[in-house]
């Protein structure tokens, strides 16, 4: 019998021999506003092993705008963006911590939660029971982005670098938010829960890995060890050149990660961590997806295959068709990932 989109997933993610490679397609809304007719294309030919569950949040009174459309944008921490390009979300000019000691202005979202946690835990799971795809749940933990979002990024900077009393009451503040949230989506049946954060510029990470390790590090373990406590994996994407904190993401049980591999000798990423964790895509943003030779999608696939690749598992066929990306090139490259998945298996029958 086939494997379904779940049991593929899982299967990568153990390393126990998924019958294809999973596939994950993440598209801004750029990508459906100028392409939308090689976006259902993609979706026909190479339907996404994921799912999302349904909304069972409250909405907030501090959103105004919409994240995607220009102007301005108010989130549910009240925070300000401003965009100036539809179809991708903005930046925070105007830090709404001017000064660290003024905690009073943070209010986490706790209002926005599920008012009735076990009818909303009854709508998520009736959607999981129903849904044969692997399921993520509908929150995105982010404690270092929000920090900088909350304080403005060269505040955040500094912050770190020394941080006093207010810095970590305000990491604390956002982590134990997060932790909440967190708990409700593991107190469900979703396959995995996810977080996020951007550590690396295009060359190196942005702070000092000691910095990291000792402010970061345990807050992705807290939330890794509360998914695995009830039995989901633990999603994390992470923008940037992230070599130096690789590893200490594989120790704290981060099961698939999102990253820039091209901002990085995949080679040495091999060395560290295949066989830990599954690289959960992806394909060059910056020079390859906009590229409209389709041959320099192929081409990419198989350079990510050549050290990442194993038909065991521990790779998702993953990229971002967003903002200025070719479509003849997305095309080509989960084309291309079938033929080299399909070459793989094929090889070890013989």
């Amino acid at each position: 019998m086939a494997q379904t989109p779940r049991e593929i997933v899982t299967a990568a993610l153990r390393f126990e021999v998924p019958e294809r490679l999973p596939r994950d397609l993440w598209t801004l809304p750029w990508a459906n506003q100028h392409h939308p007719e090689t976006v259902a294309e993609m979706h026909r030919r190479f339907p996404s092993d994921f799912a999302g569950p349904p909304g069972v949040y409250r909405p907030s009174s501090r959103v105004q705008g919409e994240a995607h459309t220009p102007g301005l944008f108010v989130d549910d921490w009240g925070c300000t963006f401003v965009n100036i390009q539809a179809g991708v979300i903005g930046e925070v000019r105007d830090p709404l911590v001017t000064d660290i000691a003024e905690l009073s202005m943070v209010a986490p979202p706790y209002e926005t939660l599920p008012e009735d946690l076990d009818a909303a835990r009854d709508t998520i799971n009736r959607f999981c029971a129903d849904s044969d795809h692997y399921v993520r749940a509908g929150c995105c933990a982010r404690p270092w982005e929000r920090y900088q979002f909350l304080r403005g990024t060269m505040n955040a900077m500094m912050d770190i670098m020394q941080p006093e009393g207010d810095v970590t009451d305000l990491l604390n503040t956002i982590h134990q938010y997060y932790l909440t949230e967190l708990e409700f989506w593991a107190s469900t049946d979703v396959d995995a829960i996810m977080f996020m954060d951007d550590w690396g510029a295009q060359h190196q990470l942005l702070i000092p890995p000691v910095v990291w390790r000792d402010m970061f590090q345990p807050l992705y373990r807290d939330y890794c060890d509360l998914a695995h406590t009830h039995g989901k994996a633990a999603f994390m994407h992470s923008d940037g050149h992230i070599t130096e904190i690789y590893e200490g993401l594989i120790e704290v049980g981060v099961d698939a990660l999102n990253s820039q591999l091209f901002c990085m000798d995949m080679a040495d990423l091999a060395r560290r961590a295949k066989g830990q964790i599954t690289f959960w895509g992806e394909i060059d943003r910056q020079h390859v997806l906009t590229s409209p030779d389709p041959e320099e999608g192929r081409r990419a696939v198989r350079k990510v295959a050549e050290q990442l690749y194993d038909p065991r598992g521990g790779v998702i066929a993953q990229f971002e068709f967003g903002a200025a990306a070719e479509p003849a090139t997305a095309v080509a490259i989960f084309e291309e990932w079938e033929r080299v998945d399909t070459e793989a298996r094929d090889l070890a029958r013989v």
